[in-house]
C-alpha cells in the first residue's frame, strides 16, 4: 500500500505571521496560529506521514539571516514535540518570489521524492493559508484544505483554475483535523492469475452503491447482500475459470476482498473492532468478528443440499474462511435452520451488520481499541 502525506505550510498555518515583515525571526515573534498545537496533535495520529513545506523569502541572506531564522524554528518544533508531534520531511525553500525557482510554492522542485511514485498523492493534503497552498495540491495531484475564513478562501479562489483542488475552507484547526479523521476508507485491489481477473474497489463509508459480477448469479446476490447491509460501497469484477468450477473464482474475490478491507481500515484507530446475532425467517445467524490482527476462524453451518442457486453450499465455508485470513481478522460464524437460502443468506446479513458495527469509527475518539496500544 501507498504511503500518504500531509504537507502542512507554516506561517500563517501554524505559526502567526507577522504583518509588519513576514518574517519569524525573532523568538518574540513567535506565536502559535489558534489551535495550532491540538489539531497538529490530532493529525499527526493518522496514517499520514507529516512534511513542513514552507517559503521562506530570502533566507540566508542579508534580509533574512539564518542565525535570526532556527532559534525560533526549532523552539517551535520542540513545542511540538512535546505534544508528540514530529515532522518526517521539512522542505523549505529560501528563494524571493522574484527568482521563479521551480523548487518555491507552488512549484514541485522540492517534492521530488514524493513524485517517485511511492506515494498516494491523489489521497494526500496539503494545508495552508494561501491560494498558492491550493495550487500546490492541484499540481502535485493532491487535495488542498485551506486555513481561512469560508467567505475569505471562496474569495481567493475564485476564477483559478487550481480552485477544483481544494476540499475545506475553515479557519478552525479543530475542523481540518475531524475532517482528516473523517477522510476516505477506501481500498483498490487487483489480483490476476492463471485462473482468476480480479478487481475490487471498496469504500468502507460509501453509502451502499455497488457493482458486483463475478459470473455466479447467486454469490452475486450475497455479496451485494454484504454492501446494503454493511453501508459500504463495492465494485467486483471477476471473471474466472467457471468452466473448470467454481472453487477459484468464490475463493479469489474473498482474498481480494478481505485484501481490501484490511487496507482500507487503515490503522484501525477509532473503530469499534468487535461485532451481531441476525434471525431470518426460522433461520438464526450469529456472526463474531473481531478485528485484533489475528486470524482464527470458526464455521458451524450445517447445509443439507449440495447447491444453492449456482454456487456449492462447501464454497461458503471456503469464502469465509478465506476472507477471514485475508482480513486478519477473528471470525465465528454459526446458524441454525431449515431453508438452506436462508441460512446462507442470514449468514452474509448478520456478517454485514457484524461489519459494520466492528468498522463503526468516532471521529472524536481515535484511541486504537486495544489495551495492548496495538492492532
Amino acid at each position: 500500500m501507498k504511503k500518504r502525506a500531509l504537507f502542512v505550510d507554516r506561517d500563517g498555518t501554524i505559526l502567526v505571521e507577522p504583518p509588519e515583515d513576514y518574517q519569524v525571526d525573532s523568538l518574540e515573534k513567535l506565536e502559535f496560529v489558534a489551535g495550532a498545537i491540538s489539531g497538529m496533535k490530532s493529525i499527526a495520529e493518522l496514517d499520514y506521514e507529516l512534511v513542513m513545506a514552507s517559503n521562506q523569502d530570502g533566507l540566508g541572506t542579508e534580509a533574512f539571516p539564518e542565525e535570526t531564522f532556527w532559534p525560533a524554528h526549532i523552539k517551535m518544533l520542540r513545542t511540538l514535540a512535546g505534544e508528540g508531534v514530529f515532522f518526517d520531511d521539512q522542505l523549505i525553500d529560501p528563494t524571493f518570489p522574484q527568482e521563479n525557482a521551480p523548487t518555491r510554492k507552488p512549484g514541485t522542485g522540492m517534492f521530488g521524492k514524493y513524485l517517485s511514485g511511492e506515494y498516494d498523492l491523489a489521497s494526500s493534503y496539503v494545508i495552508g493559508d494561501r491560494a498558492t497552498d491550493v495550487e500546490l495540491a492541484y499540481n502535485l495531484g493532491a487535495k488542498a484544505i485551506l486555513l481561512q475564513p469560508k467567505e475569505v478562501g471562496e474569495k481567493m479562489l475564485d476564477g483559478k483554475a487550481f480552485a477544483s483542488a481544494c476540499v475545506l475552507i475553515t479557519p478552525v484547526w479543530a475542523k481540518v483535523a475531524e475532517f482528516l479523521r473523517q477522510t476516505d476508507r477506501k481500498a483498490e485491489i487487483v489480483r490476476k492469475t492463471s485462473e482468476t481477473d480480479i478487481r475490487i474497489e471498496l469504500d468502507l463509508d460509501g453509502g451502499g452503491e455497488s457493482k458486483v459480477d463475478t459470473g455466479l448469479k447467486f454469490f452475486d446476490h450475497m455479496l451485494n447482500q454484504i454492501v446494503h447491509h454493511s453501508g459500504m460501497s463495492l465494485v467486483a469484477l471477476c471473471k474466472g475459470d467457471l468452466e473448470v468450477d467454481e472453487h477459484h473464482t468464490v475463493e479469489d474475490v474473498a482474498i481480494a476482498l478481505g485484501e481490501a478491507i484490511y487496507q482500507a481500515l487503515g490503522s484501525k484507530r477509532g473503530i469499534d473492532r468487535y461485532g451481531f446475532v441476525l434471525p431470518m425467517d426460522e433461520c438464526r445467524a450469529m456472526v463474531l468478528i473481531d478485528f485484533g490482527g489475528r486470524a482464527d476462524f470458526v464455521w458451524d453451518v450445517p447445509f443439507t443440499r449440495e447447491r444453492v442457486g449456482d454456487v456449492p453450499t462447501e464454497m461458503f465455508k471456503h469464502f469465509f474462511k478465506s476472507l477471514c485470513v485475508a482480513m486478519r481478522c477473528n471470525l465465528h460464524i454459526e446458524a441454525k435452520g431449515e431453508n438452506n437460502h436462508h441460512l446462507i443468506e442470514g449468514v452474509f446479513k448478520a456478517f454485514a451488520r457484524a461489519l459494520k458495527m466492528a468498522i463503526r469509527r468516532d471521529v472524536f475518539k481515535y484511541d486504537l481499541p486495544s489495551s495492548k496500544g496495538v492492532l
